[in-house]
């Protein structure tokens, strides 16, 4: 399932956005948040509501809807037969139906219901079921926004844990979604709004990001960073400001030589390109001084150097941004908070955030195309 037309070249023009929303791990909150954002998404007269294509579990969507409300009847989208057949090319695989019929229209829900198992719904259970389920649907909304059925993906969260019980050897999302594109340089950019952070390395083990970083991959992910600024974000002229990774960003090599060896040359290849780039600066003070406030966005060199301090600025509503796809993908910034599963007291605001971003960026890219 690659990309193999070229960049860009699967959005298809329309009149109203179609989101393309993949539910998650059954088991966690994924379904519950996606169950409390549609009504914003799809309520009210406004022309940007959205058509949405929700590759998801009926049962499992049912078992959610009825805990939040007992005794109601469903909605008609979810209650109601499909509106086609859909073929299957595996037990976890949802491809667009060759009908080509079921673009939905403003406000609209279409179910695209995953061939069931089993296996029941487990709030707060991990389990390889739930792992190949999550994976099917984000492979199904991937397929949908390649083929122009939908111009962006917005994914609930999944467990890393199920899904390498269900057989994916891939760190996360991220991952997953450029090996099924086809795309080889990606990044992971998180947005809320106090600031803007992108990561170096991704899902990486602590005791390996030394290893891992170089100039050609940090020249390379300010490249991917200061694209997605301009063609996401509608910046002119980002201005991105780089973490080191050592206490003090190295002290002048005392604490470390990251950042004489590898940060400060992959800078200067950034500013031949053009790029407006500064430091390396010592995270903690850079984050204690505020300076997350002078630029566009922050590039950290792992993980949570980046996230602890985005999450302390506005946890619940930030958005995470994958920069370098043929497609446009967002996510929330939470994971399965398997605790709360089946509670019905998950936050949907990330997830709400998530497809706002989207709804932004598809105008954006609509626009300039």
């Amino acid at each position: 399932m690659k990309n193999t037309s070229g960049k860009g070249s699967h959005y298809k023009k329309r009149s109203h956005p179609v989101l393309a929303v993949s539910m998650g791990d059954m088991n966690g909150i994924g379904p519950e948040v996606i169950l409390k954002m549609l009504p914003e998404l799809t309520g009210g007269s406004s022309e940007r509501r959205a058509g949405i294509l929700l590759f998801a579990s009926r049962d499992a969507m049912l078992h959610y809807y009825q805990l939040a409300n007992p005794g109601s009847p469903p909605p008609s989208w979810l209650s109601g037969p499909s509106p086609a057949q859909w073929r299957y090319e595996g037990p976890f695989a949802f491809p667009v139906s060759d009908e080509k019929q079921l673009i939905p229209g403003p406000g609209e829900i279409v179910l695209v219901p995953a061939r069931e198992g089993t296996e029941r719904v487990s709030p707060g259970t991990i389990t390889a079921y739930s792992g190949k389920l999550s994976m099917g649907a984000v492979s199904a909304g991937i397929e949908a926004c390649l083929s122009g059925e939908a111009d962006a993906l917005v994914t609930a969260p999944i467990s890393k844990e199920a899904i390498h019980l269900g057989g994916f050897r891939v760190p996360g999302h991220t991952e997953y979604l450029a090996e099924c594109t086809g795309v080889k340089k990606v990044g992971m950019m998180l947005v809320n709004k106090a600031m803007r952070v992108g990561l170096a390395t991704i899902h990486v083990p602590l005791r390996d990001v030394s290893g891992t970083i170089s100039i050609g991959l940090i020249a390379d992910r300010l490249h991917l960073y200061n694209q997605a600024l301009k063609n996401d974000f509608g910046i002119s002229s980002p201005r991105i400001a780089v973490l080191g990774l050592n206490p003090h960003a190295g002290d002048g090599g005392v604490l470390g030589t990251e950042e004489q060896d590898v940060i400060e040359p992959a800078l200067d290849m950034a500013r031949e390109e053009g790029i407006d780039v500064t430091g390396p600066w010592p995270a903690d003070g850079f984050f204690g001084t505020g300076g997350y406030k002078e630029v566009d966005m922050v590039l950290a060199m792992y993980h949570d150097q980046g996230l602890i301090p985005l999450k302390l600025a506005g946890f619940g509503g930030g958005v995470n941004v994958t920069a370098g796809l043929p497609i446009i993908r967002t996510s929330p910034d939470h994971g399965t908070a398997f605790p709360l599963a089946g509670k019905n007291r998950a936050d949907a605001g990330s997830m709400l955030s998530a497809a706002m971003l989207a709804l932004d960026m598809i105008k954006r890219r609509s626009s300039t195309s």
